[in-house]
């Protein structure tokens, strides 16, 4: 999958792919022209996200949270267990239940709402303190993410802060997933109305391990040993972490 902000041809954004049939149990989704095979929701570790257990621990995040793209809501139920006060939005309907059964089961609150990324409608009004994007941007075709950054430029008022996780360029040809994104383009999109704290390499854990990813991906062109893993064997590809605060 490529796209022009990676120098490549245009591909379908990862936003057309049915989310919600994937929340809901269905494996065999479909992607632009191509159907992909799940075994499992790839993001789905059944644990916050490592990278922002270390920005909450460094005291990273503050005021109100808006986890963007919550997938099924372990980064937003995380944050809450631990006193701030939480909005998490999706696109897809079945993630937003299973985000609220979810703090249900838990004895936490936390306002999940169902928006698209690139108008964050009904969210219009509010200023978070900080913005946790764990892996949306990075699902988004270019002019989407173009419409995403003005959105979030909307929703968060002068000094909110944003923590944006996304697949960086080094992740290696052949690997299954969204686009790639370059560090020069996260500038570019954020370079209005923002001051870029800094943009660092870091890993994003997956549900996968080494054998799994090779089943999931019988014929790509690379070898899911090359990439790290963590100390339970899943694997943890390369991401940009951008650190930026609104002016």
């Amino acid at each position: 999958m490529t796209d022009s902000a990676t120098g490549g041809d245009p591909a379908p954004a990862v936003t057309d792919m049915d989310f919600d049939a994937l929340y809901r149990g269905e494996r065999r989704v479909t992607l632009g022209q191509e159907e992909f095979d799940f075994e499992a929701i790839p993001w789905d570790i059944g644990e916050p996200q490592p990278l922002l257990v270390e920005l909450e621990r460094a005291g990273a995040i503050t005021g109100e949270v808006l986890d963007a793209g919550f997938g099924r809501g372990d980064n937003a139920l995380f944050l809450a267990e631990r006193g701030y006060r939480v909005t998490a939005f999706d696109g897809a309907p079945a993630a937003v239940e299973q985000g609220r059964q979810r703090a249900r089961e838990r004895g936490v609150d936390v306002e999940f709402l169902v928006s698209e990324a690139t108008t964050l409608e009904g969210l219009e009004q509010r200023s978070f303190g900080t913005v946790i994007d764990s892996a949306l941007y990075h699902c988004l075709g270019e002019q989407q993410r173009q419409r995403y950054a003005a959105a979030l430029s909307r929703v968060c008022g002068p000094g909110s802060r944003l923590h944006l996780l996304c697949f960086s360029d080094a992740v290696p040809g052949g690997f299954p997933g969204p686009f790639r994104i370059s560090e020069a383009e996260l500038r570019s999109a954020f370079a209005d109305g923002w001051n870029i704290n800094r943009i660092e390499p870091g890993h994003y854990t997956t549900v996968f391990t080494p054998r799994a990813l090779r089943r999931q991906s019988q014929g790509a062109s690379f070898e899911p040993d090359s990439l790290d893993t963590d100390d339970s064997g899943r694997i943890r590809v390369p991401v940009w972490h951008l650190d930026a605060e609104r002016t």
